[in-house]
């Protein structure tokens, strides 16, 4: 068998992870909230587009956070772009 994603906790099969579902992203976002919990913040799942954009909206510190921009694209975007297959942008509401 091919190797997929990973069969640990938290990762996404890779037979599941073909089409993009809402159900993996929330996944992958999961591994991301005790992090952003800790800082006082949390982000929800609002939208996933066909084109594999995702907007997500940030709680808490997290969305007055200065450093919010930086959040989404070096650890949000990033996080779900290596674990989610199709997602190609990650916006803020």
């Amino acid at each position: 068998m091919a190797p997929s994603l990973g069969d640990g906790p938290g990762e996404i099969n890779a037979a599941a992870a073909r089409v993009l579902k809402p159900e993996n992203v929330r996944r992958a976002l999961d591994l991301l909230r005790p992090g952003l919990i800790a800082d006082g913040g949390n982000a929800e799942l609002i939208n996933v587009a066909e084109d594999g954009t995702v907007r997500l909206e940030l709680q808490g510190a997290c969305a007055r956070c200065p450093a919010r921009e930086m959040t989404r694209k070096h650890v949000l975007e990033a996080v779900l772009r290596s674990r989610v297959p199709g997602v190609t942008s990650v916006l803020l509401s």
